[in-house]
């Protein structure tokens, strides 16, 4: 894991590969900036935002980050809980990449 300027710790994986696999081959840049942001924020364990907090951090309209929100879930990237509707969601970014 690498730290960089701002002090967010990134595995090399996400930009070594990640990166090129969510931009490149599914065409989601979206997808990729949601995560970055998440795991920014979440670093080892889960994030609780709102669709405009994640919105304003990461310049997307909010409509962009639910469609990114949908496709990382669905790539298996990241886990999503709510406990109740009025409630902000906790996002968990996973690092399938990661042995256990």
């Amino acid at each position: 894991m690498a730290m960089n300027a701002t002090g967010y710790a990134f595995d090399s994986y996400v930009v070594d590969a990640l990166m090129r696999d969510l931009v490149g081959h599914d065409r989601r840049p979206s997808a990729y900036l949601v995560y970055l942001a998440l795991t920014a924020v979440a670093g080892e364990g889960r994030a609780l935002m709102t669709l405009t907090q994640i919105s304003e951090r990461t310049g997307l309209s909010k409509r962009s980050v639910q469609e990114a929100l949908r496709h990382l879930e669905g790539r298996g990237l990241l886990i999503t809980r709510k406990e109740a509707p009025t409630d902000p969601c906790r996002y968990e970014p996973l690092r399938p990449w990661r042995r256990p």
